[in-house]
C-alpha cells in the first residue's frame, strides 16, 4: 500500500495546488433575474438616431442661411433655407413614425412642462417648423408673375422671409441642442452621465453638417463663412467627444469600444477630412463639394454613434451596477471621514 502512495514533497505540493485553486476568486459576472438586463434598453429604433442627424442638419442650416442673409450672399442663404425646410420636414416624418400615430405629436402640444425635454423639444419643433418652412417658400418669390395675385406674394414674401429666415435661426440653437439635453434626461448610463458634455457634441455636429451644406451647395468665393462654421463646429464636436470618451470612466467604455466606437472613431476621422479640405481647397468647387459631403456623413457617423452607446450601455449590467456601487463609497467615504 505505501508504495502506491506518491513521495511526502509529492502530495505536499498537489494539496498545496487545491489550497492555491480554493482561493483563486473566479472573474465577477453580473446579471439579473433570468438574464434579462437591469435597465429596460431603450425602445427607440434607428429613425430617433436619424432624427439626431436631420435636426442638427436643419439647425446649421438656417444658421447658415442666416449668415448668408445677413452678409449679403444670396447663394449661401437660399441653400441654407432651402436645406433646413428639407431637413426639419424629414425630422417630423421620423419623429412622427417612432411615435407611431401622428396625432400624438399633436397630443404633446396639448401641454407645456419646462422640466420635460421631451415637452421643450416639442414645442421648440413646432415653433421652429413654420419659420424655416416660410423662409424657405420665400425663395420662390422671383419666380413668381409680376402682376394679379401672385404679384403681391411676389412682393411680400421677400420681407416676410427675412424675418421668418431670422426666427428659424434664432430658434436653431435650442433645436440643435435640445436632443443630447433629452438623451441625458433619461436613465441610460453612459447617456445620463454625460449631461454636460452631449449637447457640447451635438452643438458642434450641427454646425458642422451646416457648414456642409455650404460646402456642397455655394460657390466657393461666397462659401467663406461656411469654411469657418466647419472649424468651429468641428472644434466644438471633437472637444465634446473627447470628453464623453476619456472623462466618465468606466461609462466612457461603451463611446470607444463596438459599434459604437467605430461610429465616433469614423466621425472623428471624416471631421477632419472635411475640415482640412474646406480651409485647404481653396477655389476648387469639387474639393468643398467633397469636403461638405464628408462632413454631413461625420455628423451621421457621430449622431449614431452616440445613440448606439447608449444602448449598449444600458444592456449591460456592469454599466448599471458598477458607477452605483463607486457612487456609495464615495457617499460612505463623504459621511465618514
Amino acid at each position: 500500500m505505501n508504495s502506491q502512495q506518491p513521495p511526502v514533497g509529492e502530495r505536499f505540493r498537489r494539496s498545496r495546488q487545491r489550497r492555491d485553486t480554493g482561493l483563486t476568486v473566479p472573474p465577477a459576472e453580473f446579471s439579473s433575474y433570468y438574464g434579462r438586463p437591469i435597465l429596460k434598453p431603450p425602445v427607440w429604433t434607428w429613425e430617433i438616431a436619424a432624427y439626431l442627424f436631420t435636426g442638427g442638419v436643419a439647425a446649421g442650416s438656417s444658421l447658415l442661411a442666416a449668415g448668408g442673409q445677413l452678409t449679403g450672399r444670396p447663394a449661401m442663404r437660399r441653400a441654407g433655407r432651402v436645406a433646413a425646410l428639407a431637413a426639419v420636414t424629414a425630422s417630423a416624418g421620423l419623429l412622427v413614425k417612432d411615435l407611431g400615430r401622428p396625432e400624438r405629436f399633436h397630443h404633446m402640444l396639448r401641454v407645456a412642462k419646462p422640466t420635460s425635454p421631451m415637452s421643450v423639444g416639442t414645442w421648440i419643433l413646432a415653433a421652429y417648423g413654420p419659420a424655416a418652412g416660410l423662409a424657405a417658400v420665400a425663395e420662390v418669390a422671383p419666380l413668381l408673375p409680376r402682376r394679379g395675385p401672385l404679384g403681391l406674394a411676389r412682393r411680400v414674401l421677400p420681407p416676410v422671409g427675412r424675418v421668418a429666415g431670422l426666427a428659424a435661426a434664432a430658434t436653431a440653437p435650442a433645436l440643435g441642442t435640445y436632443t443630447g439635453v433629452l438623451l441625458a434626461d433619461t436613465a441610460v448610463p453612459s447617456w445620463h452621465e454625460a449631461y454636460p458634455h452631449l449637447p457640447v457634441v451635438f452643438a458642434g455636429s450641427a454646425l458642422a453638417s451646416g457648414a456642409g451644406v455650404g460646402l456642397i451647395g455655394v460657390p466657393p468665393a461666397q462659401a467663406g463663412p461656411a469654411r469657418r462654421m466647419a472649424v468651429a463646429g468641428a472644434a466644438l464636436e471633437l472637444y465634446g467627444a473627447h470628453q464623453v470618451e476619456s472623462r466618465l470612466g468606466l461609462l466612457s467604455e461603451p463611446y470607444r469600444t463596438g459599434r459604437a466606437g467605430q461610429l465616433l472613431r469614423a466621425g472623428r476621422a471624416l471631421t477632419a477630412v472635411g475640415v482640412a479640405g474646406a480651409v485647404l481647397g481653396g477655389r476648387s468647387r469639387v474639393v468643398a463639394a467633397l469636403s461638405g459631403a464628408a462632413l454631413l456623413a461625420a455628423s451621421v457617423a457621430t449622431r449614431f454613434g452616440v445613440f448606439r452607446a447608449g444602448v449598449a450601455s444600458a444592456r449591460d449590467p456592469r454599466y448599471t451596477v458598477l458607477p452605483q456601487r463607486e457612487r456609495l463609497a464615495r457617499r460612505r467615504a463623504a459621511d465618514n471621514p
